[in-house]
């Protein structure tokens, strides 16, 4: 299992709709911010700013893709370059056109060019395409720019692998040896890159997106993760920051141990709810009893593959840690509950296979053993955004009892899980903050009640914490709203997108 601080929208709710591809401020006239520890000048960055994108048809019929510069290092912008990776599809009428609109899918390490051809730019309600050139740039670190690399994919097999609930010492030994080895393999693979992809870094990339797009304002939707770069982008660039929509959202007040700590309890909200609606089946394979027994039969079942794991078939066998990643990867999206039981079943008489491919759309592995680079740029942002959860083991040893508190069904594993940045090999360059954007036009921040990945309250805090933040509710189940089968989420976005107009304060969607 490694499901530490990963905030994006999960890929099984686009497998599911056939839709997956293979302390701080500004206030520079040229919009380039100062925050996290580095400076940028802006007359040295005018050559990213003015930049003109080649743009060429690439992928799917309608769509664009280019390649954009970016400093390296935004305290040293006449040193080395990066090269980041944008793509578009143009507004397809009718009506005026507005601009462009930014998405990211969150993560970190989600593609935000592959979200925008695989489903914004197709999916996304008609009339915000028809008024909006649809546009993503993938953070650097992430797939198609610069991307972090650390693992093989037999070293990743292992490594998903290893025992994530260890018994004794030798079991914790082996734990820790696999992030020590995780790290390794990022600095020896990455280390040019590895200091250099915090948030802060990829918000200023976003600016210079915007500018090379001949937008005045940033008109921005961020999921999950993505919701900290929209909040950060709007704390660098304020005067810049047009309509901003962060759904999911991230509280970036939290140290890690307490982000991880309340995921942890958002696993357990949402794995209650799976359960309430299981033990209403004829085919739940975790009995009809109650929702608390419900809880009791899963963690013996986790339990007993850690003593022996069930085979799938082929190599790998499904551990208990694959096993847990499986069941998570369903949490996000409450119409893989089905497909949930039926692994569940399958798994519990034998045969692992079915739970073990959801352990693999979580980790972006394909059939031929190859992962996306996802996780390695989510270890790679998360541990230069904050410092490490724990220092060590008996740190977490010690925090153990509240993880377990905050979920019964994943506390121990996701406890240990957040152990990895303990062994990065870059000290973090950003801390714990509230960010208040003063000055921003007004941004909506929309908050699933039953999120599992991004938890309610995170959404009420941010909305608070942003001067001109705008909460809206939707009560129901799953990962993020927009786009989701509320009406009512959709309509008050839309409106806000294309019109300007945020939705009432305290608005609630079911």
């Amino acid at each position: 299992m490694d499901t530490r601080r990963l905030f994006r929208i999960s890929a099984t709710a686009l497998v599911a709709a056939g839709l997956l591809l293979s302390g701080c401020s500004s206030d520079s006239a040229s919009g380039a911010g100062t925050g996290a520890g580095s400076t940028a000048d802006p007359a040295a960055l005018k050559k990213f700013y003015g930049q003109k994108l080649a743009w060429r048809s690439c992928g799917v019929t309608g769509f664009e893709c280019a390649k954009m510069k970016a400093p390296l290092d935004y305290a040293k912008p006449d040193g080395t370059e990066v090269s980041l990776a944008v793509a578009r599809k143009k507004a397809t009428g009718p009506g005026k056109r507005l601009g462009s609109l930014q998405v990211n899918p969150g993560g970190p390490g989600g593609s935000a060019v592959g979200y925008l051809q695989a489903y914004a730019g197709i999916g996304y309600p008609a009339p915000v395409r028809a008024r909006y050139d649809m546009v993503a740039v993938d953070p650097r670190g992430v797939a198609g720019s610069e991307p972090v690399e650390c693992l093989t994919g037999k070293e990743m097999d292992a490594y998903t692998q290893v025992d994530q609930t260890p018994d004794d010492q030798g079991e914790e030994t082996l734990l820790t040896a696999s992030f020590k080895k995780f790290a390794a393999g990022c600095e020896k693979r990455s280390a040019t890159i590895l200091p250099h992809v915090s948030t802060v870094d990829a918000a200023r990339d976003m600016d210079i997106f915007r500018a090379a797009l001949g937008d005045k304002k940033l008109t921005y939707v961020g999921a999950s993760y993505g919701t900290f770069l929209g909040a950060t982008y709007a704390e660098l660039f304020p005067k810049n920051t047009g309509r901003l929509v962060l759904d999911g959202a991230m509280d970036p007040s939290l140290p890690a141990r307490e982000l991880n700590r309340d995921q942890t309890a958002g696993f357990e909200t949402a794995f209650t709810s799976f359960a309430a609606d299981c033990v209403k089946q004829t085919d739940c394979p975790l009995g009809t009893k109650s929702v608390a027994d419900v809880g009791v039969r899963m963690k013996t079942f986790f339990t007993t593959l850690d003593a022996k794991p069930v085979a799938t078939g082929e190599s790998r066998p499904l551990t208990e840690s694959l096993a847990t990643t499986g069941v998570i990867a369903a949490m996000y999206d409450e119409s893989a509950w089905p497909q949930l039981r039926e692994a569940l079943t399958t798994a519990m008489a034998g045969d692992g296979s079915a739970l073990l491919t959801l352990a693999d759309s979580y980790y972006e592995r394909d059939s031929g053993g190859s992962y996306a680079n996802l996780m390695f740029a989510n270890s790679a942002v998360n541990c230069l955004d904050l410092p490490p959860a724990f220092s060590g083991p008996a740190e977490v040893t010690k925090a153990l009892p509240s993880f377990e508190q905050a979920s019964p069904v994943f506390g121990e594993g996701l406890a240990w899980a957040s152990l990895n940045c303990a062994y990065w090999p870059t000290k973090a360059t950003g801390t714990a903050h509230r960010i208040e954007a003063k000055g921003a036009a007004p941004i909506v921040v929309v908050g699933t009640t039953r999120d599992p990945a991004t938890p309610y309250k995170w959404a009420v805090s941010l909305a608070d914490q942003l001067s001109s933040g705008t909460l809206l509710t939707y009560d129901g189940d799953g990962h993020t709203a927009y786009g989701r089968g509320s009406d009512c989420i959709d309509t008050a976005i839309n409106t806000y997108l294309l019109e300007g107009t945020p939705p009432k304060p305290a608005t609630k969607c079911s």
